[in-house]
């Protein structure tokens, strides 16, 4: 058993927290010898330290599937083991298409993610809850260079994302997005518009890193909320749903637990442990 799982909306409750429950499966599963894959659209630099050293987790996906990460026994130093790069001519398009609306435009490379300061400084305006706005700020490193510059400077360009408050702006833009090839569209957050490169997806990590570690795919569980997540739910042998999910998602799981705020991918893991231990 290999357990893939979205962080924000999933295993992390809605104060971004892991609860006590959370903590006892991860235990549970590195005492039984199982992987556990943090599985997000954050970029590395802002999955919880304490996860990444926790014993059940030697690797990460993050960026949406953009990067795959070894990380050591303490979580320090990881090491990236795949790249699905965003080409820089795609980015400049999608910023070119985004640029007459008031959106923001966060540049998602090297482990990191970069928003213009002045942007990074109107948060608040794009996120109302008080712990999604705190979580993107965490997660994001103000620079003061327009997002072309950092498109240019960056090393591995994983991703770009948008934040927006008026819905004509989403529309406009997704609507520019259409005529733009070679790439795959998704969204993590009701307000937000995530752009990877042309297959990247969560799903395709999830692939990957099963094929790198010769584990079947049919022996993978994946847990998510979100429309970044549907694709690694579908590719997994257990997809699993919290009930806070959107419909989509809810529709294209096996299964739905509760939620995240329930504990749902705790129940799920320790009574999938459970399980296997009376099969064996």
């Amino acid at each position: 058993m290999i357990v893939f799982s979205d962080m924000d909306g999933t295993f992390l409750t809605s104060t971004k927290e892991v609860s006590p429950l959370a903590w006892r499966a991860l235990d549970e599963m590195a005492a039984h010898g199982y992987e556990f894959v943090p599985c997000t659209g954050r970029p590395l630099v802002s999955v919880y330290p304490e996860i990444l050293a926790h014993p059940a987790v030697h690797y990460a996906v993050c960026a949406n599937g953009a990067s795959v990460y070894q990380v050591s026994d303490d979580g320090a130093n990881p090491v990236t083991i795949y790249e699905a790069p965003l080409a820089r001519d795609k980015a400049l398009q999608v910023l070119e298409i985004a640029r007459p609306h008031d959106v923001t435009f966060d540049v998602f490379a090297d482990g990191n993610c970069y928003t213009n300061r002045a942007m990074y400084d109107r948060l608040d305006e794009y996120a109302g809850d008080p712990f999604i706005l705190e979580s993107l700020r965490r997660s994001r490193t103000p620079v003061d260079e327009q997002p072309e510059e950092s498109i240019a400077r960056v090393h591995m360009l994983e991703r770009v994302s948008m934040y927006w408050y008026d819905p004509n702006d989403r529309d406009a833009i997704l609507a520019g997005l259409r005529d733009v090839d070679d790439i795959n569209v998704t969204r993590s957050y009701s307000m937000n518009i995530e752009v990877m490169g042309d297959g990247v997806c969560k799903g395709t990590a999830l692939a990957w890193l099963c094929s790198h570690l010769g584990v079947d795919v049919a022996d993978a569980i994946a847990f998510g909320d979100n429309i970044n997540d549907i694709e690694m739910l579908q590719v997994s042998g257990l997809g699993v749903a919290v009930a806070n999910a959107e419909p989509e998602v809810r529709e294209a799981a096996d299964l739905v637990a509760a939620t995240n705020d329930e504990d749902g991918v705790a129940h799920v893991i320790l009574n999938q442990l459970a399980t296997r231990e009376h099969d064996r």
